[in-house]
């Protein structure tokens, strides 16, 4: 009898330790301010049923509330203007050594183009209405039709437009040697206001040379959620999570040791943040978009908030 008083005093103890070791309450509230990160700028919408990565995004929009689209300078400026201080945006490689703002890996959806992305020149891609295929009514009408000849920017264009802006780039390819010629690229435009989102074999050349930029891939974002999991009850932040803006599901935050203070405060201690993003329901780019899911966003939270519609979230939280 006595011997299990004892071990269970001891799963006690063992317990206890762990909640205070994790207690956020006891933490303090971290340095600094909760962020905003608009995911391609201000843009339009659309419904995620039947979701996939053939799926042409831009036939299937919702019903526009605003003149913007996606990746282009004034989509941009107008989430700056709503309170963003990070934008993440898409490029492609252009044939001719230049790299667009662009999130598809073929013109047919989005523009009056055909054909592989990757496969054109820049004066090719300069010439495009890529507002050409957008429609909320399934072809009745493209309301951006005619509007946006010429609109696709250089990466090179957007970092002279927004100097001061700090830009999550998400690289839309999946070579080693894709990822060599975007470290080549940014080492002649500069590259202190860059973070990086791309899959694993390019993200890994820039990370030899940049080894403290923000580097995200799914590979490392998947690595550091599942090892914390397993190991952050006694404080081990593991290797994939350092130098990361770490994507925290809004439905999965409770499994987070720590969330949201002390969490971050780990996190900031390894050059990262947190990034409360939407609910995870098998789509990666879920934020929080909607006026009542900012009741999700803990008290006093000094991470980043992940949004796709930065003209609705921006205004509120400031309000």
């Amino acid at each position: 009898m006595k011997r299990r008083y004892k071990l269970l005093s001891l799963l006690g103890g063992i317990s206890t330790a762990i909640y205070l070791g994790n207690a956020s309450w006891l933490a303090g509230v971290p340095d600094g301010e909760m962020t905003l990160l608009a995911h391609r700028g201000v843009h339009q919408t659309y419904h995620r049923a039947r979701l996939d990565n053939e799926t042409c995004t831009a036939a299937r929009i919702d019903s526009p509330t605003h003149s913007f689209i996606e990746n282009t300078i004034p989509s941009i400026r107008a989430a700056l203007d709503h309170g963003a201080e990070i934008i993440e945006l898409d490029v492609k490689l252009t044939t001719d050594g230049e790299i667009v703002v662009f999130h598809d890996a073929t013109l047919d959806c989005r523009t009056d183009g055909t054909g592989p992305t990757h496969k054109q020149d820049l004066a090719s891609l300069k010439s495009l209405d890529i507002g050409h295929g957008y429609t909320a009514d399934n072809g009745e009408t493209y309301p951006f039709r005619g509007q946006f000849f010429g609109a696709m920017p250089t990466l090179r264009e957007v970092l002279n437009a927004f100097p001061d802006t700090y830009f999550m780039v998400n690289l839309k390819h999946g070579k080693a040697s894709e990822g060599q010629t975007y470290l080549e690229y940014i080492q002649t435009i500069g590259s202190e206001n860059l973070g990086l989102t791309a899959s694993e074999k390019p993200a890994s050349v820039v990370r030899v040379v940049h080894p403290d930029m923000i580097i995200q891939s799914r590979q490392n974002t998947k690595a550091c959620l599942k090892g914390y999991v397993l190991t952050g009850w006694f404080g081990n932040v593991p290797d994939a999570c350092h130098n990361n803006f770490v994507a925290v599901p809004s439905n999965f935050r409770h499994v987070i040791w720590g969330w949201p203070h002390r969490f971050e405060k780990r996190l900031n201690a390894v050059g990262s943040r947190s990034m409360l993003m939407g609910p995870y329901a098998g789509h990666g780019s879920v934020g929080l978009d909607e006026i009542d899911q900012l009741k999700l966003i803990p008290e006093n939270y000094t991470g980043i908030i992940f949004t796709n519609k930065i003209e609705v979230v921006g205004p509120a939280l400031r309000d």
